[in-house]
């Protein structure tokens, strides 16, 4: 008998399909060693500080934006962030980052999903980071019959979550490649992935409001995956904090908001018609439209800096 409930859609998604995600803002309670922590451990860059707030990435846009809230505390069994991901251009550039983190004895999981190659580690404190590169030669990734199906390129199949083969990651290395080199230039934001209260809730609001593509909610496993122009996912769901999870009180650690970016202004304008439609509370800022999910997450689109 069946137990699951699967939801797949091959419409066309309603937001460009050159959507995209731009940065992730947190809020952190020592600014001047989560600076030291995000330059030293990932290689990135300070593009700007001023006061309590500061922007980090790898040389061109804002990756993460920082602002500082002494006295915040981390809580937990609530909704907030799992992840963001940073993309790396190639495995080449993710064994580098991977070396970084291992010279260091900075604790980080390296995870083999077949469709991309990945460590997951935390930030010092607590903040998720997925570091990741694409390999769609070595298989596929889907949700079927409840469950995470990952098939390698020969159909057979993988957990998704064996251990990285480090020595073959390595191997893409290049004589002369040092992990200490600044973070790749080509880095930017993949995915993010959220704890949220009720998955249905938040599902409806990226695919009907935002207008995602779904690729896949599986109810038993409790997480889904959206998309723009048939990308494996831009935006990851779970409640494995526990369905009906709360939203984090105002002094809570962690994400601020995050940014999706349209690709032009009429991409934009179109997005926030449709949002209007919906009825979903918005309104007009930093150039663009600002919203809350009904988890709490404070979700900015807006298009790409020039």
């Amino acid at each position: 008998m069946k137990t699951s409930v699967i939801t797949m859609t091959a419409q066309r998604a309603a937001i460009h399909p050159k959507t995209r995600l731009g940065l992730a803002a947190l809020k952190v309670a020592d600014m001047d060693a989560q600076i030291h922590f995000y330059q030293e451990a990932l290689g990135m860059r300070l593009h700007w500080r001023d006061g309590e707030r500061a922007g980090l990435g790898a040389g061109g846009a804002d990756l993460l934006v920082l602002s500082e809230h002494p006295g915040y505390r981390r809580y937990e069994r609530a909704a907030g962030l799992y992840h963001f991901a940073l993309l790396y251009p190639s495995q080449r550039a993710l064994a580098r980052a991977v070396s970084r983190l291992s010279a260091l004895h900075y604790r980080n999981y390296p995870t083999d999903h077949v469709m991309t190659k990945t460590t997951y580690l935390e930030d010092p404190e607590g903040s998720g980071i997925e570091l990741y590169a694409e390999s769609p030669k070595d298989g596929s990734f889907a949700i079927e019959n409840g469950g995470f199906v990952t098939r390698r390129a020969d159909g057979s199949l993988s957990s998704g979550r064996e251990a990285l083969d480090l020595e073959a990651l390595f191997a893409h290395l290049r004589p002369g490649d040092d992990p200490a080199a600044p973070m790749a230039a080509e880095v930017r934001l993949g995915h993010i992935h959220l704890h949220v209260s009720r998955l249905d809730e938040a599902v409806d609001f990226y695919e009907r409001v935002i207008g995602f593509d779904l690729k896949g909610v599986s109810h038993p496993l409790q997480a889904a995956f959206l998309s723009a122009g048939g990308y494996h996912h831009h935006i990851g769901l779970n409640t494995w904090q526990g369905a009906g999870a709360p939203i984090p009180p105002a002094d809570a650690l962690g994400l601020d908001y995050f940014t999706i970016l349209l690709p032009d202004e009429q991409a934009l304008q179109d997005t926030a018609e449709r949002i209007n439609a919906s009825g979903a509370a918005a309104q007009e800022s930093e150039g663009g439209m600002r919203l809350t999910d009904p988890s709490g997450h404070q979700v900015l689109l807006t298009t790409p800096p020039r």
